[in-house]
């Protein structure tokens, strides 16, 4: 986990750890890497400072290139594989199945955000169009090797100091970056497992999400998600916790969400769940 400021109260992270290690098979091992102290963190958990270099104020922007810093070499433990979850995220389940998704140490899995698949098919199209076209995910969760990723952050030092301002295409943000430099090893993880909030409860027609919420298939695949990510600017827990029955949102890309079992099935009654322990917004 990363955490920059104090956006995030110590509740609400503690209790996605409490969350991700009732359902994890094993106990995990938490590391947060922040830019403060944060007394009364989780039983157990460590805490990382952020290298300086990852401190610069640019990346703490809208591209959240502070986030990298988890590729950098001695900020986190090699011994094991890792998943990166955002502290925005909706912890249902085990999300420790995303590390059955590796095919080797290499491999790096993420939510897939664009028609370029992951896969021969997005590696394919990378390489015909050197690199310039390629396969790009969502960095809400992340399941990688430490110990086989440490380019990832070198070969982002090594473009900032020639692209400060972010002119080369792939450094706008960390997941575009992470998507380019790792497209050899790019894995997608599936809707089984973790769903992006906007993706799967919003659409511009409102009739389709209560078409899709009677679906058979989605229903029971929505039963077993792991982890629903609140990616984006508008959709949050402070937001979630107070909406009344039946209400409408509608974001930036015109994209709506009713607030209804009848949109979003049973998740509707777990997030807020989830959420219950919020005596006051976040």
């Amino acid at each position: 986990m990363v955490c920059w400021g104090d956006k995030y109260p110590i509740p609400l992270i503690n209790h996605l750890m409490a969350q991700i290690e009732r359902h994890a098979p094993s106990a995990p091992r938490f590391v947060l890497i922040c830019d403060q102290p944060k007394p009364g963190l989780y039983p157990g958990a460590i805490t990382r400072d952020f290298p300086a270099f990852f401190l610069n104020p640019e990346f703490k922007k809208g591209g959240c290139h502070a986030k990298l810093a988890m590729f950098e070499k001695g900020v986190l433990p090699e011994d094991l594989p890792a998943i990166y979850i955002d502290l925005d995220t909706i912890v249902l389940g085990d999300i420790s199945k995303g590390l059955k998704l590796m095919d080797s140490r290499q491999t790096v899995a993420m939510l897939p955000s664009a028609i370029i698949p992951f896969g021969p098919i997005g590696r394919t199209i990378c390489k015909l169009t050197r690199k310039k076209n390629y396969a790009r995910g969502n960095s809400s969760m992340v399941v990688f090797h430490p110990a086989e990723c440490h380019y990832v952050a070198e070969t982002f030092r090594s473009l900032f100091a020639k692209h400060p301002d972010f002119g080369f295409r792939p450094m706008v943000a960390d997941e575009r970056f992470i998507s380019w430099v790792a497209q050899t090893h790019m894995k997608k993880l599936p809707k089984t497992l973790i769903v992006k909030f906007p993706g799967e409860f919003m659409f511009p027609w409102r009739w389709w999400l209560y078409v899709k919420a009677w679906l058979p298939w989605v229903r029971s695949r929505r039963a077993k998600l792991a982890a629903i990510t609140l990616n984006g600017l508008l959709i949050k827990p402070e937001m979630l916790v107070t909406l009344q029955d039946g209400e409408l949102v509608t974001d930036s890309k015109f994209r709506k969400m009713v607030w209804s079992e009848r949109t979003l099935g049973g998740s509707r009654r777990r997030i807020l769940d989830f959420y219950q322990f919020l005596k006051t917004p976040v």
